[in-house]
C-alpha cells in the first residue's frame, strides 16, 4: 500500500504535549517540537549491524509520498523511535497517521500520513487537531513505594570494584571509563497519570528534550544529534555537579566542576569520540575550546557543542545516531569495552535507559537526545534509573549521593500530589 504525507500549515496553537496525551508521540524542547497520534507505518529497526538497520529505515521513509506547503524539518513522513542502550538491539519506529508541529519561529502545521485517498487529507487541517479528544487526567495515586533494585551498599562495592579493574586497565590502555547505572522501581496504587508527569517534566526541565515514546519518558538535558539540512549538531554532557538556590555556592561549583582534571579527561572522552565520529561525513566539523557548564534544576553539566556541515549525499540522521550511540559518556571508554564490562557486572537491563531517542523525516533530518532522566512508565509501575562515570579515582559515596540528584528529576515528577 503506498502511502501519502501531506503537510499544511495552521494558525492555532498547539500544545504538543496535550495533543500526545497519554497514548501518542512527544518530542519538544523549550515549546518546540513536534507530537503524533496514530500509527501509519512501522519500520522495523532490527537486531544486527545499527548501520545497515538505519540506512534501510531511512530509505523507507523516503519511499513515502510527500506533498508538502511547509517544507522545513519535521514535516512530511516523520518516525519516532527509542533504541535501547545495547548496541543492536532490535526497535522499531513509528511514523503517526497525524502530527503536529511547532517552529522555533512560531510556525506551525499538520501532517496527514495515509493511502493516496485518505479522506483526511482534504479536510481542514485546523479542524483534525480540534477533534483530538483531550487525555481525561487521572487521580494522584495515595500511596507510592519505591525500592532500590541493588541495595546501596552493594552498588558502592560494585563502585569500588570498577575502580581497581579502571586503575590496571588505565596503565594498560583496556579501560579508562565505566558508567554504573542504579535501578528504582516505583509503584504506586493507582496509575500515574502521564500527560502530568510530562507537564511536571517540562515545567521543572524548560531547557530538556521532553520526550514520550512508548513506554519511554524523559527530560533529556544532552543532545545526541541533530541534522537540519546539510548542518549537523551535538552536545555531549560528562561531568556533573549539584546546584541549589544560592547562585553564589552554585558559581563556586561551576568553578570546581570546570577545573576538575578528573572531570575534564571524562569530558573529553565523550568530544573526542563524537567529533572523530562525525569527522568522515563532514566539509568542515568543530568543537567549541573550552567546555561550558549547563544548569539543568538540581544540577550542572559540562557540555561542549559540535557542530559541523555535512558532505552530499549528506547521510540520514538515523545512520549518524547508528554511529554515534552509545556514547562514552553513558558507556566508558573505550566503549566496546566499557559495554562489555556494564552488561557482565551491572546486574540489571538497561533496556531504554541510557539509549536514544527522538525523530527522523523522509528528507533525513531529524533530532536524537541521550536517554537519561527518564523512566519507563507503565499503569501503576514506574522503572527509573541514573548513572555517573567511575574513573579510577572516583569516590563511591560521592558517586553513590549524584545518583541519587538525578534520581531525583523523575522521582519527583512521579510522586508529587
Amino acid at each position: 500500500m503506498s502511502l501519502l504525507a501531506r503537510t499544511r500549515r495552521i494558525d492555532r496553537d498547539v500544545d504538543l504535549v496535550a495533543f500526545a496525551g497519554a497514548d501518542g508521540l512527544l518530542f519538544e524542547r523549550s515549546r518546540v517540537g513536534i507530537a503524533g497520534r496514530g500509527e501509519a507505518l512501522r519500520v522495523d529497526w532490527p537486531a544486527g549491524d545499527p548501520s545497515s538497520a538505519a540506512r534501510r529505515a531511512a530509505q523507507t521513509l523516503a519511499s513515502v509520498a510527500v506533498d508538502d506547503e511547509v517544507g522545513r524539518p519535521g514535516c512530511g513522513a516523520v518516525a519516532f523511535g527509542a533504541l535501547p542502550f545495547v548496541p543492536g538491539s532490535a526497535a522499531s519506529l513509528v511514523v503517526p497517521s497525524l502530527v503536529v508541529g511547532r517552529g522555533d519561529d512560531g510556525t506551525r502545521w499538520v501532517t496527514t500520513v495515509g493511502p493516496d485517498d485518505d479522506p483526511r487529507h482534504d479536510r481542514p487541517a485546523e479542524d483534525l487537531v480540534a477533534e483530538v479528544p483531550p487525555t481525561p487526567a487521572l487521580p494522584p495515586p495515595r500511596s507510592i513505594t519505591v525500592a532500590s533494585a541493588l541495595e546501596p551498599d552493594d552498588w558502592c562495592d560494585l563502585v569500588e570494584r570498577a575502580t581497581k579493574v579502571l586503575a590496571e586497565g588505565h596503565a594498560t590502555g583496556a579501560l579508562s571509563k565505566v558508567v554504573l547505572a542504579r535501578e528504582v522501581l516505583v509503584t504506586g496504587d493507582r496509575p500515574f497519570d502521564r500527560v502530568a508527569v510530562l507537564e511536571r517534566l517540562r515545567t521543572t526541565f524548560p531547557g530538556c528534550h521532553v520526550v514520550s515514546v512508548g513506554p519511554l519518558i524523559c527530560a533529556s538535558p544532552e543532545l545526541l544529534v541533530a541534522r537540519t539540512g546539510d548542518t549537523v549538531r551535538s552536545h555531549p554532557m560528562a561531568g556533573t555537579a549539584p546546584r541549589g538556590g544560592d547562585p553564589t555556592t552554585d558559581q563556586r561549583l561551576a568553578a570546581s566542576l570546570l577545573a576538575s582534571a578528573t572531570y575534564r579527561t571524562e569530558h573529553q572522552f565523550t568530544i573526542d569520540m563524537v567529533h572523530d565520529t562525525l569527522l568522515g561525513w563532514c566539509s568542515y566539523l568543530d568543537y567549541e575550546a573550552e567546555p561550558s557548564v549547563v544548569p539543568v534544576a538540581n544540577l550542572q553539566h559540562l557540555a561542549t557543542l559540535v557542530e559541523g556541515r555535512l558532505s552530499q549525499p549528506a547521510p540520514s540522521v538515523l545512520e549518524l545516531v547508528a554511529a554515534l550511540h552509545p556514547t562514552p559518556a553513558v558507556s566508558g571508554f573505550p566503549r566496546e569495552a566499557a559495554v562489555e564490562w556494564i552488561l557482565e557486572h551491572e546486574g540489571f537491563e538497561r533496556g531504554l535507559y541510557a539509549g536514544t531517542v527522538g525523530w527522523a523525516d523522509g528528507q533525513g533530518n531529524g533530532t536524537w537526545a541521550v536517554s537519561l532522566r527518564c523512566a519507563e512508565l507503565s499503569g501503576a509501575t514506574a522503572r527509573v534509573v541514573a548513572g555517573n562515570g567511575i574513573v579510577s579515582d572516583s569516590d563511591p559515596l560521592t558517586e553513590l549521593a549524584e545518583t541519587r540528584m538525578k534520581l531525583q528529576a523523575l522521582l519527583t515528577a512521579l510522586v508529587r500530589p
